[in-house]
């Protein structure tokens, strides 16, 4: 049976004509970017698609770490919005928000526990002598056997530090509130149903969220999530429509695509520790990073897959420091013989300068993913291409057109950490 979003007449296609039939009315001396700006900018969010039930979830902000950890991946969902158990009934939906909570969030928070702040310990004394130096390599990125082979006395990671923490009082006990300085967005940033659909775009592009929800202004509930993998599936749904044609016909090299070459492109060695990879997206806030051995793409690393530092910690068990390799095939022997599905399972996927911008979305939608690396005929890293760098190159942000919108939103807490 082939299920209705799926089809021709799925959701997203509808969507897709209803841009097309816009498209047809604009001014025939617009240029393409202005005529979809302006067709985006006359549909309101309200009219995407609806996330399946699952994605729109809110997590209590008295729910442990622990408990956040299980529902993210119970719903199979990288991070979702904390309601403030202690907002008044009649808050307005700033106010109802604390931020967003991610499995990144939560594991570079925990990280950065080592270090003690105005002398106070968080970690418990019984368990600070054994986590500290753990986490402090960890964090420090300093377990990979190129640094311990120039640097001897430099502290371990212990084998099974991510086990021992996910047992701990520590973690069982801490409250998602308590962390909340390591929220991306703060206290909420989401659009109402009214906003546009360029907002959305240019909110996921330029403004690099990785989910944007939707507030519906009578009841200040989520009404929909709105995930950088629902976009891509949209622009698959419409690749054969008029409007969608003058860019998807177009070799990636004629739209300047990929941004940043091999050079530019934030990496990481196989023999690196996987704490250093992720400590490298937090830092460059970037979603995932190649794995290389020299110029040859090996392997890559998306910021989703630290969770399985905290819903597998066996995972880290069996190596005194893994590395970057070791944690890719790691994890997919985990999810074989769990008999879970995973986009990391299906690897990397690659893609040549001459292939057309229609064919790359294809290729990103079928595996569920947000990059797709860009390589030469021997296999060699040439640069990366995300679905920011798509929406960059199809709309444009008008002067002046956000206005006040991020008044109470931006910027950042000053602790933050992601």
């Amino acid at each position: 049976m082939v299920m209705e979003d799926e089809s021709p007449r799925s959701p997203e296609a509808k969507l897709g004509m209803e841009l097309e039939e816009l498209w047809d009315v604009q001014e025939a001396q617009l240029s393409p970017t202005e005529k979809l700006n302006a067709c985006f900018e006359s549909i309101p969010v309200s009219e995407f698609p609806h996330a399946s039930p699952s994605q729109v979830i809110e997590i209590k902000s008295d729910a442990s770490l622990g408990e956040a950890v299980r529902l993210l991946a119970q719903n199979k969902i990288l991070s979702a919005p904390v309601v403030d158990v202690d907002a008044p009934e009649d808050a307005s939906w700033i106010d109802r928000y604390l931020g967003i909570v991610e499995f990144a969030g939560i594991v570079v928070w925990i990280l950065h526990q080592s270090e003690k702040n105005d002398g106070y310990d968080v970690f418990p004394s019984a368990l600070d002598s054994y986590l500290r130096p753990a986490v402090v390599a960890a964090a420090g990125g300093m377990s990979s056997p190129r640094y311990r082979s120039s640097q001897p006395d430099s502290p371990k990671t212990a084998g099974n530090f991510f086990e021992l923490l996910t047992s701990s009082d520590f973690y069982k006990n801490t409250k998602v509130k308590d962390i909340s300085g390591s929220f991306r967005w703060a206290p909420f940033l989401a659009l109402q149903t009214s906003n546009s659909f360029l907002t959305m775009l240019l909110l996921l592009s330029k403004y690099r969220m990785k989910s944007v929800p939707v507030i519906d202004p009578g009841d200040q509930n989520i009404h929909n999530i709105i995930t950088q993998s629902a976009v891509i599936h949209m622009l698959e749904e419409c690749a054969d429509l008029q409007w969608f044609k003058s860019w998807g016909s177009k070799k990636l090299c004629e739209l300047g695509l990929p941004l940043m070459n091999s050079r530019q492109v934030v990496k990481v060695d196989e023999d690196e520790p996987v704490l250093q990879a992720f400590r490298l997206m937090r830092e460059k806030g970037i979603g995932g990073l190649p794995v290389v051995d020299g110029e040859k793409l090996v392997a890559n690393i998306s910021i989703r897959d630290i969770q399985f530092l905290l819903i597998a910690p066996e995972i880290y068990k069996d190596f005194r420091s893994i590395t970057a390799k070791n944690f890719v095939t790691s994890v997919k022997r985990y999810l074989e013989e769990n008999k879970k599905s995973s986009p990391l399972v299906s690897g990397m996927i690659t893609c040549r300068k001459d292939d057309t911008l229609k064919e790359v979305i294809s290729k990103l939608d079928s595996k569920e993913i947000h990059r797709i690396y860009v390589v030469d005929e021997d296999g060699d890293l040439e640069g990366v291409i995300t679905l920011r760098d798509i929406i960059s190159r199809i709309v444009h942000e008008p002067r002046g057109y956000f206005g006040d919108f991020f008044d109470g939103v931006l910027p950042l807490p000053a602790n933050s950490r992601v």
